[in-house]
């Protein structure tokens, strides 16, 4: 009588029943348990915010003791802020125009990028990929390169102290952000849905305003802060540009505080006046946090 050699149990292969699901592999950060991981996000954030910490303590020192180096001021002051509010250094004025500069370049940024990012997304056409190439092209020249030629060009044109020499250069920047951005969601909107509106009756146009501007308003929000942090932080085209304090940006401003000589750095006036430039950008992502999460990981699941 001949037995057949039976294969050991350790030597067959697994076999997945199906709709029951395997174990995700465990990344570094998934295996150092729910203790590393919450030591891992606080070293993170302390990393991150120990600079805006520490700026808004100096703002609030005498100058007599801004090198501290104490956690908390010895005396609290508001000694910094009133330098800030001086008349002399019109930074009111200085962040009402930063606020005109940011918000018109975010409005034209966007409204030109939605257009050219549905065209790209959704319509065929020939040289696409070309054209979408160029537009991210043109956002690769670093802004002090542009400089020169942009400064020869408004001084002809008589544009030197105006706001428009500060929002065009900035679109040059923008524009190709905000297309890129909104091109990579828009090819993530399903086709059907367009199709769908357009038999029910939707021309293009009204399938385009009606449905994917809806769907697409988390990555529109996400695409609006990002540039408008772009125009609002811009800083060498509008040295550049503009040498009239009454139409100089905030952070124009910030580098021509003086002291009480021309020696003296007015460390806490800068301190506090990056505290105040820096509230408005903390306002907008807390307002639309939301939003923005929904557009940086749009289409992860899909």
């Amino acid at each position: 009588m001949t037995t057949t050699a039976t294969r050991p149990l350790t030597d067959r292969p697994a076999v997945t029943r199906p709709g029951t699901r395997t174990a995700p592999t465990k990344g570094w950060f998934r295996g150092i348990g729910p203790i590393g991981r919450t030591v891992a996000i606080i070293l993170i954030a302390v990393y991150c915010l120990a600079p805006f910490y520490w700026m808004i303590v100096s703002s609030f020192r005498r100058s007599t003791d801004i090198f501290q180096n104490t956690l908390l001021p010895t005396t609290w002051s508001l000694e910094s802020y009133r330098q800030v509010f001086d008349g002399s250094t019109m930074f009111g004025q200085a962040m009402l125009n930063s606020l005109i500069v940011a918000s018109t370049t975010t409005a034209f940024a966007l409204v030109l990028g939605i257009f050219a990012a549905y065209a790209i997304a959704r319509l065929n056409f020939r040289f696409k990929t070309v054209v979408l190439a160029v537009i991210i092209g043109t956002s690769m020249f670093p802004g002090i390169s542009v400089v020169v030629p942009l400064l020869r060009l408004f001084s002809d044109i008589g544009w030197i102290n105006t706001y428009q020499a500060m929002i065009v250069p900035s679109l040059s920047f923008a524009i190709p952000l905000a297309v890129w951005n909104l091109t990579t969601f828009m090819k993530q909107l399903p086709y059907e849905l367009e199709q769908a509106a357009m038999i029910d009756g939707c021309t293009k146009w009204q399938a385009f305003r009606l449905v994917l501007l809806p769907l697409a308003a988390p990555g529109i929000f996400t695409t609006a802060i990002l540039t408008f942090i772009h125009s609002w932080n811009e800083f060498i085209i509008a040295l550049s540009m503009v040498n009239d304090p009454a139409i100089q940006t905030a952070t124009v401003a910030i580098s021509k505080f003086t002291g009480a000589s021309d020696f003296q750095a007015p460390y806490g006036a800068q301190m506090a006046a990056g505290v105040l430039v820096t509230i408005p950008l903390v306002i907008v992502v807390l307002i639309f946090q939301r939003r923005i999460v929904e557009g940086l990981t749009s289409g992860a699941n899909k």
